[in-house]
């Protein structure tokens, strides 16, 4: 399966340069032609990496980048920009761009770049061992070290994918995740994600799987952690007062 590249950028001709260049190097290519949806976009499409350009029309390429890692994307973005200072590369890097060109530029050094970051990314560490203080929620410890789950000090049966995919809500809090942002993040550790995941982690941490108060899910959206859960049914008003 080849890897994918999402283009973002207003010009036409550029898109179109990219793309037959990107497709005649082993690279699946797709556009789009401002930020405006990219997030929209992300979750039906999963790409391995985003070419972003900065300068364009409605929702430019810093505001949609800081949106989408608000929201706890991480996908891979190369920014693309006729602004090309300094201060300019250090504002495109800060706000979470994996790497900066600037216009015009070769498309055999966009495609250097890619592989860069592409390597760099490699993997996912989601379910790694890490040194990090256990998480509690509700009754429930969450240990990084020893990936583990316990209740009350007895420890509680985790597969991989579940520890993976609890991880993902833990960092995540009150952010509505995707289906398929969720694949794409489990996916990264090698592990497969099915909703029937999402059935098994029901039965290990709630009450009452049928009507689950820590992993809700958000009808047509996906699904959302909340840990300090009281029963009340998720929404985006108390996420923002959260």
């Amino acid at each position: 399966m080849n890897p994918q590249v999402l283009i973002v950028d207003d010009d036409p001709g550029v898109r179109d340069l990219l793309c037959k260049f990107l497709q005649s190097n082993g690279f699946d290519a797709s556009v789009l032609h401002d930020g405006t949806h990219l997030q929209r976009r992300l979750e039906r499409e999963r790409p391995s990496v985003v070419v972003l350009d900065i300068m364009m029309p409605n929702t430019d390429g810093l505001r949609a980048l800081t949106a989408l890692r608000a929201a706890g994307d991480d996908i891979p973005v190369i920014f693309v920009t006729a602004r090309g200072t300094v201060a300019d590369r250090i504002v495109g890097l800060s706000l979470g761009a994996d790497d900066y060109l600037t216009k015009p530029f070769d498309p055999r050094e966009l495609l250097a770049r890619i592989h860069t970051v592409l390597r760099r990314r490699g993997p996912s560490t989601t379910s790694a061992p890490e040194t990090r203080k256990p998480y509690r929620f509700g009754p429930f410890e969450l240990d990084f070290a020893t990936r583990s789950l316990s209740r009350a000090d007895s420890k509680l049966p985790l597969r991989d994918s579940e520890f993976a995919l609890l991880k993902i809500f833990v960092n995540n809090p009150y952010k509505v995740l995707s289906r398929v942002l969720i694949h794409d993040l489990v996916h990264r550790d090698n592990l497969a994600f099915r909703d029937r995941t999402i059935w098994r982690l029901h039965r290990v941490i709630e009450d009452d799987p049928s009507n689950p108060c820590y992993v809700q899910t958000v009808r047509g959206k996906g699904y959302v952690f909340v840990p300090d859960a009281d029963g009340t049914p998720f929404s985006d008003e108390a996420a923002s007062n959260a």
